[in-house]
């Protein structure tokens, strides 16, 4: 049985699967804070403040997946892999079939939180009406998880929505988020900021609280599901000089930066599977990448954080 629009709970548990990244804890804070009982599903299960039904479970076992599902009122969708295209090749088509179906068996509405690969290269914004059109493996497989959520809410056996986010920056976003690493976290250590391709190309990215707080919003919305939602975004964003500028007039320091070409990523990528990896994107940092959210941001009245008062925030949050 599928849950209709009209009848989803807002009450019960909300699951959050892949709970060890930013993302998961942002949301964790967001449910937490508005009374939601969350449960937190990850390989190696952790203790977290607030919450008491948390566990341990892989995604890519059926049997697993299920039972971690099992009673709950919205499942999100917040995992994280490797950052390497044979483990995506290998894990999503699996973890999106195991996660699909057990949501379809309890009748249980699915919120994906995804990327933009699979648009590839655009020309212009990037909006939820952007055609697929992957120019890397990764794209290609991000194409395929998205493809088969809608075709399962199409045959009317699943509800469910796609939230999309830019590149992402916020408070503990380090591990992950570009920025942060290469600009907010190396400025802040007094060191030299990296910036991805050209400096002088619009850049969006979509600040972490406010994601965490669009995910909950779509959750308790029931005429939200069964579609594709970009998470807000400001915009216009600035380029890349112009982010390492405000950086640094927030740390107080000056805005010493190199700029990594694809001829310097290729040839690190020799050295760090990582940085290989982000070869294949390169397209995202020498074109304009512009995410626009307005469809969101129209529909919940929400306007986003602006970056000047994100990277003040995150800055904060490091040196507290």
């Amino acid at each position: 049985m599928v849950s209709t629009a009209s009848s989803l709970s807002q009450s019960g548990i909300y699951t959050i699967l892949g709970a060890g990244g930013i993302i998961a804890r942002e949301l964790t804070s967001v449910l937490l804070a508005n009374g939601k009982q969350v449960r937190l599903v990850s390989r190696r299960a952790k203790p977290s403040p607030g919450v008491t039904d948390v566990v341990a479970a892989d995604i890519t076992d059926p049997l697993q997946t299920r039972r971690a599902i099992s009673g709950s009122s919205v499942v999100f969708l917040c995992a994280g892999l490797t950052y390497d295209h044979k483990v995506w090749q290998e894990a999503w088509p699996k973890i999106i079939q195991n996660v699909i179906h057990a949501c379809s068996e309890g009748g249980i509405p699915l919120i994906f939180f995804d990327n933009v690969y699979m648009y590839g290269l655009v020309n212009g914004k990037m909006t939820e009406e952007t055609p697929h059109n992957p120019c890397s493996k990764k794209g290609e497989i991000r194409a395929l998880v998205a493809g088969k959520i809608m075709d399962r809410v199409k045959e009317g056996r699943l509800t469910a929505a796609i939230a999309r986010a830019a590149d992402f920056y916020g408070p503990g976003a380090s591990a992950t988020g570009v920025l942060n690493m290469m600009v907010i976290d190396k400025l802040a250590k007094g060191k030299t900021a990296n910036w991805l391709g050209s400096d002088l190309v619009t850049h969006s990215f979509t600040y972490t609280p406010d994601a965490a707080k669009a995910l909950f919003m779509l959750a308790s919305d029931p005429s939200s599901y069964n579609q594709v939602w970009h998470l807000p975004t400001t915009n216009p964003a600035p380029n890349g000089k112009e982010y390492i500028e405000m950086v640094a007039a927030a740390l107080r320091t000056r805005p010493r930066y190199i700029k990594l070409g694809s001829f310097m990523i290729k040839m690190a990528g020799f050295f760090d599977t990582t940085v290989s990896e982000l070869y294949e994107m390169r397209y995202q940092t020498t074109h304009p990448y512009i995410f626009d959210s307005t469809k969101f941001e129209k529909h919940f009245n929400f306007t986003p954080t602006s970056y000047q008062d994100g990277i003040t925030a995150t800055i904060k949050s490091m040196q507290s």
